[in-house]
């Protein structure tokens, strides 16, 4: 079950789809409210909303049972379906993950993320921060109008607060899940330290992997490498 993150859809996720082992896995590629082709739909736009949505999905294609791969606020709203569902999640596997924790925003941080919802010259910024200020303007300019075609403004502006002032840590830690980490070495958003912190901390059977030349977006950075630490971690 991959879950996309808060720029992102179920197109969202580069030349991953095409490189994943898929004589070994079937991918499901589900939609929050007010993303894709679920633009319009009306919600709360809350991380247990939309775990309870992607359970929802899981049941209808009869998957009792099913790993999760989730690319920043997805990973967060895995772990919220981890909590909610322990039972059913046999893995998890977050790229650049949004810890249970949330993020503790300083005030600036806070303005540029909050103003993303409205104002695509935040968005490029953001894009441009997290992937190291290091790629070119018409891809972070690409992403932009991704994010802005397949994502309801108020959606958007209310995911902002659901994964990054929640704190469902009590929720997880302890979990005995394997869960992996793969985060960019420039992405500064999520670093190593903060996934000591919180993933490594919270899960046991926990390990992280950083990813050389990638930032907060290794499906579109480093895809053919993302892939193969993806296809091994579910089948270990």
């Amino acid at each position: 079950m991959a879950l996309h993150g808060w720029f992102g859809s179920a197109q969202g996720w580069g030349a991953l789809p095409a490189l994943v082992d898929r004589s070994r896995f079937t991918y499901a590629f589900p939609e929050y409210r007010g993303y894709g082709e679920r633009r319009g739909v009306a919600g709360e736009f809350s991380l247990a909303e939309a775990a309870g949505d992607v359970l929802a999905v899981a049941d209808d294609l009869g998957w009792e049972r099913f790993a999760v791969v989730g690319h920043s606020m997805g990973a967060s709203v895995g772990q919220r379906l981890l909590a909610d569902a322990p039972g059913r999640v046999e893995r998890l596997a977050g790229i650049s993950p949004v810890p249970a924790t949330g993020v503790p925003f300083d005030e600036q941080g806070w303005a540029l993320f909050s103003g993303a919802a409205a104002d695509p010259g935040n968005r490029r910024a953001i894009i441009d921060l997290t992937t190291g200020n290091r790629l070119a303007g018409s891809w972070l300019d690409d992403m932009v109008s991704a994010s802005l075609a397949t994502s309801d403004t108020a959606a958007f502006a209310a995911y902002l607060t659901a994964w990054a002032r929640t704190d469902f840590a009590a929720d997880v830690t302890g979990n005995p899940v394997p869960a992996l980490a793969v985060i960019g070495e420039h992405d500064p958003a999520i670093a190593e330290p903060t996934m000591r912190a919180t993933w490594l901390a919270h899960y046991p059977n926990a390990r992280l992997e950083v990813l050389a030349n990638a930032g907060h977006y290794a499906m579109y950075e480093t895809p053919v490498r993302l892939a193969r630490i993806l296809d091994d971690f579910l089948a270990s």
